[in-house]
């Protein structure tokens, strides 16, 4: 009994959002139910650089239910989510050079993985930011905050 409990409060520890920004990189979760596994990533003011590590625990193709980590500012997000419609699979559902993606990961499918590091040095702390998946349909529901602390 007693080790249960130990290793849940461990569990709970290191998968915590908090704990993850604590080390300037997250891993967040795209599933075959068009879900992300946290609404929220805190970044500490101590990272420079925040790495996000996108992992599809899921079966289904990229064509069929891909996803895509995308962070922009949150008066920026339904723009280049919508423009990000057109730029279609071949561009990750990004619009090419859109200046209002700070930074994007590719799309995956089921069983695969991929990263991307943020430049947070030039991020302000009083910004609201929003990270979502622009593959089509996702963002309405695939979407959180990305929070600088100050």
């Amino acid at each position: 009994m007693k080790r249960s409990l130990i290793t849940a409060a461990l569990f709970a520890l290191v998968s915590s959002p908090t704990w993850a920004a604590d080390q300037c990189s997250v891993d967040i979760l795209g599933t075959d139910q068009m879900t992300f596994n946290m609404d929220t990533i805190n970044v500490g003011k101590d990272c420079k650089q925040f790495t996000v590590n996108l992992i599809h625990p899921g079966t289904l193709p990229k064509n069929v239910m891909g996803h895509n980590w995308v962070l922009t500012t949150k008066a920026d997000m339904n723009g280049a989510a919508t423009d990000g419609l057109a730029a279609g699979l071949d561009n990750d559902y990004v619009k090419p050079n859109d200046p209002r993606v700070i930074a994007h990961t590719k799309v995956i499918g089921g069983g695969e993985k991929t990263s991307v590091t943020v430049d947070t040095a030039s991020l302000k702390a009083d910004e609201e930011y929003a990270y979502f998946c622009s593959f089509p349909g996702h963002a309405a529901i695939m979407k959180g905050t990305f929070k600088i602390e100050g």
